[in-house]
């Protein structure tokens, strides 16, 4: 881009300007897209305006948006001008098939007309401020960040400054050929503002004598908008700001895409009195509580259908049309959440199956982050391909927001909170909403307290919440009730709830040793279907090669007799094998009285989500709260023809990935247990282990951790006292922090590109290549960052039955 003024000498210059063919107003395009008819900026401009509408239909005023009495019709003003910019010639003829590339931004002109509407309409000057904050950052942010590394985009701050030549920029820009180039003629200057007047419903701005160009206005507002939010403002103030960012970014995404918000919600408001059996107590309470609610009860008891009661329940007490968002703590298990809402909520009329989405990581992340760029910085001689890549972009960007309900982890939606203009829209989304936090215990205390500040954020958005799980210690659930404003309603399933289901084994010997190995063989010889759980990929994978030949020499002619899964498969390869899993074992029905044989060898992945049922359980020792999980997979509903089956724990030969002292915790509870003479893991005897587990020195450090990083991720990224500053490196930081990573294999580089870039490409379509990863061990699989792709591209073995595995470890020669 040339912003400096003496960057160079310049072109000598005509004695008269050069003048192309009158434009008028119903010339001036806002896109490039459609082909044949590009739109109008005026069109474009009532759009995004109109869309403001059915999101704020949405939203509605809940909670800190209540506060701000103007805060929608704020948003529209800035809807109606945020892109008045793209008036000008360098960007009319940048959008034009093969135009030069301008080397401007919009948004920034687009400031002149924000200064002129405040005056002719009578705006404060903070709405002045406000509303030209929200035009200046809905593509990129105002100032770098506070440290001055940026992992995104130049701030405004840094492409316009005192080297800045404006009238260069935006009055009169030299032309290759040393004539100029009027950017904004006068007459069509005054059609714009008279069109704009008409919007706003106030009288043009009269023209004097000696009044500032369009360029001085810009810089003039422009310069106190930076001053204005260069240092620290109010939290409130800050996080209003932001909501208003995302607003604008989602009505003018959706606007672009001409993507109607969904106002039909797959989940009914009557669904407790749809319930085809009788409802458990535990399920009852649920669908008649009111506000924030804790559910615990035991695997396989309907804790799922208890959390959909509950929020079913809360849609008729909140305004406007909320959200549904249910979050689980893997991103291997979104799809079979999102496949079972899709078959058992109630579809829109003329649909098939529920419209639920599902937020990808990597994908989400990269739509995102596209969809908020423009035609400004497009190369020559590449704009139409570009600018029909956008489009398609914007489109599946929209998909992640169209729908009312939706999967997710909670790492996506606190990227929202911090990353800027590409997920302010996010974060929007999340106010108004009902969160279900399916299997809350399965995090670290880092984590666990993280989202219970993340609670307490989505409480000040008029936000709902509900935790479901079978294993929540009393720690946990009074951090929960601590982080929330308003009381949290906890309901227990009563003793009984489930029958025995199983008999519980200590063995102090390895799962990985031969004599283990030959009991599974034993039970799988017998007819047993065998679940086999371990705590690493590594030991699932090397588990799976010793075992799954016996498992298909007793059945030879069944392709699902052994099966394996962890979270090292790509997307589309681990909804295959989820498919298999669920037909090959679900839950027993009553009369059932059959073996059903077979083996599946996991890791934890298989604790949530898929309603498995096994004859036999093989496990390796974890906490508290995995052990349980993983003992609701086998004998599910206590069918078993035999009654109470044999649950088996080993004792781990390291305690990776888990704590050290959560390990010891936990076996030293299961010995007491047993030595206690319990053997049947009941939700009774999972509320003692679990209060013996966090009586310990261990369980207090838990909770003090947890504690800690509630309050210090809260004051780092969840207070928005800087709300118009780069925030991209705080992103990848909460990225590394909380999350993992997600990385194609090399060598599925070529259709990775042609799914998210080619001329049929759908990004939405290329999330089934992606492998979930954590940052610890990218260097195992030699990975590394392709910036073109916005990918991290890892080598190794793959194979679809058995996953990725690291590189074969190359030959030295010494």
């Amino acid at each position: 881009m040339r912003h400096a003024a003496g960057a160079g000498a310049r072109p000598p210059r005509s004695s008269a300007p050069h003048r192309p063919a009158p434009r008028t107003l119903t010339g001036v395009r806002a896109k490039s897209r459609p082909k044949e008819d590009p739109e109008r900026l005026t069109t474009h401009s009532l759009v995004v305006r109109d869309t403001v509408a059915q999101i704020e239909a949405r939203v509605a005023n809940a909670g800190v948006i209540a506060s701000e009495p103007r805060f929608w019709t704020q948003v529209r003003h800035a809807a109606l001008l945020h892109d008045t910019g793209k008036i000008a010639e360098g960007f009319q003829r940048q959008i034009s098939p093969g135009g030069p590339v301008w080397g401007q931004r919009h948004e920034v002109l687009s400031l002149a007309y924000v200064d002129l509407l405040a005056t002719a309409a009578g705006w404060s000057d903070a709405e002045r401020l406000l509303v030209g904050a929200l035009v200046a950052t809905h593509h990129r942010a105002l100032h770098p960040s506070a440290s001055g590394v940026s992992l995104g985009k130049a701030s405004l701050a840094q492409l316009y400054n005192a080297q800045t030549d404006w009238a260069e920029a935006f009055t009169r820009t030299p032309a290759p050929d040393g004539t100029e180039i009027v950017q904004v003629p006068r007459t069509l200057h005054r059609e714009l503002l008279a069109w704009l007047a008409g919007a706003f419903a106030a009288d043009p701005p009269p023209s004097t004598p000696g009044e500032p160009t369009l360029a001085d206005r810009a810089r003039a507002l422009l310069e106190r908008l930076l001053k204005t939010w260069q240092e620290p403002v109010n939290p409130e103030h800050g996080l209003l700001t932001v909501l208003a960012q995302g607003a604008l970014t989602l009505a003018d995404r959706a606007g672009s895409a001409h993507t109607r918000l969904q106002t039909h919600m797959p989940l009914p408001a009557d669904y407790f009195a749809r319930f085809p059996y009788a409802p458990h107590p535990h399920q009852e309470r649920a669908a008649r509580t009111e506000g924030h609610l804790i559910l615990v009860a035991p695997t396989g008891s309907g804790k799922t259908e208890g959390g959909l009661a509950w929020a079913a329940r809360q849609l008729a007490a909140m305004p406007g049309l909320p959200r549904l968002v249910w979050t689980l703590p893997y991103r291997a298990s979104l799809n079979a959440a999102r496949v079972r809402f899709q078959h058992t909520l109630t579809p829109a009329v003329g649909e098939r199956t529920a419209d639920i989405g599902l937020l990808h990581g990597t994908v989400a992340h990269t739509l995102l982050t596209q969809a908020v760029e423009d035609d400004c910085g497009l190369p020559s001689g590449s704009a139409t391909a570009g600018q029909a890549r956008k489009a398609r972009v914007r489109a599946d960007a929209m998909r992640l927001f169209a729908q009312r309900m939706r999967v997710s982890t909670p790492h996506q939606l606190l990227r929202g909170a911090v990353a800027g203009p590409a997920f302010s829209s996010v974060l929007l989304e999340q106010a108004n909403s009902l969160f279900v936090l399916d299997e809350l215990h399965a995090y670290e205390p880092e984590i666990f307290g993280r989202l219970c500040a993340a609670m307490r954020l989505w409480e000040r958005l008029g936000s709902r919440v509900a935790v479901l799980s079978a294993t929540l210690s009393p720690r946990m659930t009074a951090l929960i009730d601590d982080s929330l404003t308003r009381p949290v309603t906890c309901h227990r399933a009563p003793p009984g709830t489930s029958p025995a289901r199983h008999r519980l084994v200590l063995d102090d010997t390895p799962l990985t040793e031969p004599g283990a190995l030959d009991r599974v063989r034993d039970w799988i010889g017998q007819g047993h279907s065998v679940l086999v759980v371990v705590n690493t990929v590594a030991t699932a994978q090397r588990v799976f090669a010793a075992l799954a030949g016996d498992a298909r020499a007793v059945a030879p002619n069944d392709p699902y007799a052994a099966l394996l899964l962890h979270s090292r498969f790509k997307n589309r390869d681990r909804d295959l094998l989820e498919r298999a899993l669920l037909t090959r074992h679900p839950e027993r029905r009553p009369a059932e009285r059959t073996r059903r044989g077979g083996l599946v060898v996991a890791t934890q992945t298989v604790e949530v989500s898929l309603q498995l049922d096994l004859d036999r359980g093989v496990v390796e020792a974890a906490p508290v709260e995995a052990v349980a999980q993983r003992a609701g997979r086998v004998n599910r509903r206590g069918r078993h023809p035999d009654g109470p089956v044999e649950f088996r724990v080993h004792r781990a030969h390291s305690h990776r990935p888990y704590e050290a002292g959560a390990m010891d915790a936990a076996w030293d509870a299961l010995t007491h247990l047993v030595a206690e003479g319990a053997d049947t893991l009941s939700e009774q005897d999972i509320d003692r282990l679990l209060e013996r587990a966090y009586a310990t020195e261990w369980g207090e450090q838990w909770e003090e951790t947890a504690r800690k990083a509630r309050d210090e991720f809260e004051a780092t990224f969840l207070t928005f006292t800087d709300p118009l500053h780069d925030r991209s490196e705080f992103a990848h930081a909460l990225g590394e922090k909380f999350d993992g990573v997600d990385v194609i294999h090399r060598d599925d580089v070529d259709e990775y590109r042609a799914r998210t870039s080619g001329r049929n490409g759908d990004p939405l379509l290329a999330a089934g290549l992606l492998i979930p990863l954590r940052y610890q061990v990218l260097k195992t699989f030699d990975a590394h960052y392709d910036r073109d792709l916005r990918v991290h591209v890892a080598d190794g073995v793959y194979d679809p039955a058995t996953g990725l595995m690291p590189p074969a470890e190359r030959e030295t020669i010494l």
